[in-house]
């Protein structure tokens, strides 16, 4: 796992907010998938920013536990 910096117009990222995202910019992570990573940024800090790198098989695993973890929201 490491933490880079990633171009905003770099033509291989193609960023997604989470579904659970409110419209009223609060506290909102975004994720951008390639052949062999996952990156993780803040949706507040864009342009270039910082993004956590992680492994395609990691990210899977931390899904996985997320969801057996998952409170649904109020």
């Amino acid at each position: 796992m490491s933490v880079e910096q990633v171009p905003q117009n770099s033509d291989e990222l193609r960023w997604f907010k989470s579904s659970y995202s409110g419209s009223g910019g609060g506290d909102c992570v975004e994720v951008a998938a390639v052949r062999d990573a996952v990156f993780v940024r803040d949706s507040k800090v864009t342009g270039g920013g910082p993004a956590l790198r992680v492994g395609r098989d990691q990210w899977a695993a931390f899904m996985s536990l997320a969801q057996r973890n998952a409170i649904e929201p109020s």
